[in-house]
């Protein structure tokens, strides 16, 4: 039975995360303790203790999903469970699929989307910019409301048929959220995130990251990493790099991701992180594959006794 890893991105954290695990796998809280040293935050503490105004920040948020997702790797293996023939992760997920994929150095990656998250923060000031999830409409149709406003917006998120994530400037957003809703949405919701990711508006902080991802060694992926910029498998480190800085400023195509891995022979996901976000949305993709997530004590005991 082919196996598959998928990773979250922002949106999966909540205070308190993994604190089940951590109190019978040691691993968790060490991870956090050495991620919290790389980015001089008492990472651990922020986790387990909040507030939650300090989780969401998105300096924050990224290293600190990365480090729960690292943590619950290392205790799936240490634990005997299988090796996945492929792995994605879900924007910065991604980064999180390469270091379990020895491409990147966990303490390299710490640092990189711990500055990341600085720099998509900056690059547009706290609300000028918005995302908002458009239900029941069609990819294209999506696209063709975001085109027919004035200003920057377009698909941020290709999260699964049906569902797809819009970002630019606060006012284009709302515009193409009202052509969505004429066009026959289900529903439009604006989303309560600190900048308005994967689109045009980020490419102040792509230009910026170039210097810090250039910085850092970056290997051949032990295990085939699906990307999100084009749903397909790097063929070289040069590559892995370049799609890694473009997804930035470039749509998710996380339904692509996951077709991608069905498409090759993969018949069960493992969400490596937590909560059940992408749980969620692979079986809005494809209801055959199996799914399991790692995110709790009873959820980890379920998926290695597979």
């Amino acid at each position: 039975m082919s196996l598959g890893f998928v990773f979250p991105g922002q949106g999966a954290q909540s205070v308190g995360m993994l604190s089940d695990l951590a109190a019978e796998y040691p691993q968790i809280r060490e991870h956090f303790e050495a991620a919290g040293e790389e980015i001089s935050e008492p990472l651990w503490r922020i986790v387990t203790e909040g507030p939650e105004d300090t989780l969401v920040r998105t300096d924050i948020t990224q290293p600190a999903l990365l480090t729960a997702s690292v943590a619950l790797w290392v205790v799936w293996q240490a634990e005997g469970g299988a090796a996945p023939a492929y792995v994605a992760g879900h924007s910065l997920g991604e980064y999180s699929a390469l270091v379990c994929a020895e491409a990147l150095s966990f303490r390299d990656a710490v640092r990189l989307v711990n500055r990341r998250g600085q720099l998509m923060q900056e690059a547009v000031p706290q609300g000028e910019g918005a995302m908002a999830a458009v239900l029941g409409l069609e990819d294209g149709l999506v696209e063709e409301a975001c085109s027919a406003v004035p200003g920057v917006v377009s698909a941020a998120n290709y999260n699964a048929p049906g569902q797809v994530v819009i970002a630019g400037t606060a006012s284009a957003v709302e515009d193409a959220a009202q052509k969505c809703q004429q066009m026959g949405a289900r529903r439009v919701t604006l989303l309560q995130v600190s900048g308005p990711f994967h689109c045009a508006l980020m490419r102040p902080a792509q230009e910026a990251f170039a210097a810090d991802l250039e910085s850092v060694a970056i290997h051949e992926p032990t295990i085939p990493v699906v990307q999100n910029v084009d749903a397909a498998i790097a063929a070289s480190v040069d590559e892995v790099r370049v799609k890694l800085l473009a997804q930035i400023s470039q749509p998710v195509l996380w339904t692509g991701c996951v077709r991608t891995m069905a498409d090759s022979g993969v018949v069960r996901l493992v969400e490596c992180g937590p909560g059940r976000v992408l749980a969620g949305l692979i079986k809005r993709i494809d209801k055959s594959l199996k799914t399991d997530s790692l995110g709790t004590l009873s959820g980890m005991r379920e998926a290695l006794g597979q």
